[in-house]
């Protein structure tokens, strides 16, 4: 059913991009509505508006709170079209039909990032902008509705393109854009009050993705890439390629922050963070990971971690992409690479392949301080696993020397990005073997063991990290026969003292961190 825009109520906090909107109702002869600082933004453009104090006989009171909420307002927006009572009492009062809604919300979320003055809050819970926006949602079949400034767009096309007439699929959209609306912003304030930070994800930007996990499985991604990464090259991120993409700047990010140790004598994440950090993901596990001085040394010794494991996996580093690097990057296939700089020349070697994706990290590209997971009927939640130890106690036979404190640290944070159970073998701020997602530690051990052996790695001088306690002295037992002499796990099982006993008799180093990093 075709409805032509001939009324519209606007009324917003921000202002920008309404100019071309304003300007194409007014020619398409459109009665517009308004209140304080958007009518005077209104008539600034030249364009006639009718104050909303003019329909409801009161001036804008208590500071600003109560200036819509009144029926010549309400019923103007509610009124069905199509319903001979509505309309003729409608017709009684005096109540104007409005066919457009434009309202947006006060900035909440904004003023809780910027202060802490619960008045300056309080004052951000906007009232009268829900509820027209929610009446005019409820009412779609005769009127349109637009909650948000990114939705500017769609409605100047529709000015344009359809002379101000609107379907009902359209108006159908716009309404359930609208409720999403609401339902975040009502999400933010019980956030506040309840000191949590749940986030809708529904009320995030929607991307159809080719598919999902599988190719039979539908796929979709809410949320905004922009505020994470820029997409330089390549073809659309898929599912599989967002959940690796996720693991890998989770991972890169370790080492863009600096030690929440407790002791100076204990080394900062990874060691020194001014070197270059290369990590290889692949099905969201660390396949090779190494530190060295510079980007290419440091992509070098990733790769020979498990050249194998490479092949296809999403590529993350911490520093400026070179031309000598691209030019080795270049010579394998891999999905993703991302990195928070590309030189000029490097760039044009690495699109020379046009399905490649590459990605330029945002210098804000924190992710959320929760994570999220669906089971059954409901969703987990949880804190994001943060940190890299909340205590470093010397227990072994011997203390640990300051090369292997380096090592130690480094292969801690790779065996948290690591499904468990976790074994990350690493010798001088290299992964050299790993073992994850096994049903027991013993089998991640022993495959850890053997992709070291598979790649010629001597062992003899490698560090071992378990991302978990061990329950019993047998891990530490066969890679001290491996030539591992210098273990790091967080602790807590009741026989710990078996493993801590093993290591003094044979001289072995023994760190215990009290910060266990289970993953599924």
């Amino acid at each position: 059913m075709q409805k032509k825009i001939q009324s519209a109520l606007i009324s917003v906090f921000y202002k920008d991009g309404l100019e071309n909107i304003i300007n194409q109702l007014h020619a398409l002869g459109a009665t517009i509505y308004s209140t304080g600082g958007t009518q005077k933004f209104i008539e600034d453009l030249k364009v006639p508006c009718v104050p909303v104090e003019s329909l409801t006989s009161y001036p804008s009171i208590l500071g600003g709170r109560v200036k819509t909420l009144h029926p010549s307002v309400f019923g103007g927006i509610l009124g069905k079209r199509d319903d001979a009572q509505h309309v003729a009492e409608m017709k009684q009062y005096n109540i104007p039909e409005i066919d457009l809604v434009i309202v947006d919300l006060y900035p909440f979320e904004e003023t809780v990032a910027s202060t802490t003055e619960e008045n300056l809050i309080i004052e951000k819970i906007d009232i009268g902008g829900p509820s027209m926006i929610r009446g005019a949602a409820k009412n779609h079949k005769d009127v349109v509705v637009v909650a948000a400034k990114k939705d500017y767009h769609l409605l100047e096309e529709i000015l344009k393109e359809q002379k101000g007439e609107t379907t009902l699929e359209q108006r159908r959209m716009f309404a359930i854009k609208a409720f999403d609306v609401c339902t975040g912003y009502d999400l933010a304030i019980s956030n506040y009050f309840n000191k949590t930070d749940f986030i809708n994800p529904f009320n995030k930007a929607k991307s159809v993705l080719r598919y999902g996990e599988n190719p039979h499985q539908q796929g979709i991604f809410y949320g905004n890439q922009d505020e994470v990464f820029d997409k330089l090259h390549g073809k659309e991120l898929s599912y599989n390629n967002l959940v690796d993409v996720d693991a890998a700047i989770q991972l890169i990010n370790e080492f863009n922050t600096a030690s929440n140790s407790q002791s100076a004598e204990v080394p900062s994440l990874g060691g020194d963070l001014g070197e270059a950090v290369f990590g290889i993901i692949k099905h969201t596990n660390v396949c090779g990971i190494a530190q060295r001085e510079t980007v290419k040394e440091s992509w070098d010794a990733a790769l020979a971690g498990d050249p194998e494991s490479a092949f296809g996996g999403v590529l993350v580093c911490n520093g400026t992409i070179d031309k000598a690097t691209a030019v080795a990057i270049n010579e394998i296939f891999f999905e993703v690479l991302i990195a928070p700089a590309y030189d000029g020349d490097a760039l044009d070697i690495l699109k020379t392949k046009k399905n490649r994706i590459l990605l330029q990290l945002s210098t804000k590209n924190s992710l959320l301080t929760h994570q999220y997971k669906s089971v059954l009927n409901g969703i987990l939640t949880q804190q994001n696993d943060v940190g890299n130890y909340t205590e470093w106690k010397e227990a072994g036979g011997r203390e640990t020397t300051a090369a292997e404190k380096e090592d130690l640290s480094f292969a801690n944070i790779i065996g948290k990005h690591l499904k468990s159970n976790a074994i990350a073998l690493v010798k001088n701020k290299q992964l050299i073997g790993k073992g994850c997602g096994q049903t027991s530690r013993i089998d991640s051990l022993r495959q850890s063991i053997e992709k070291a052996k598979q790649f010629n790695f001597d062992l003899n001088g490698a560090v071992l990290s378990s991302d978990a306690f061990f329950p019993f002295d047998d891990c530490v037992k066969i890679a001290h026969a491996a030539g591992i002499t210098s273990f790091i796990q967080p602790g807590g099982s009741i026989r710990d003292n078996d493993s801590i006993e093993y290591c003094k008799q044979n001289n072995l180093a023994m760190v215990i961190t009290g910060l266990r990093h289970f993953k599924h």
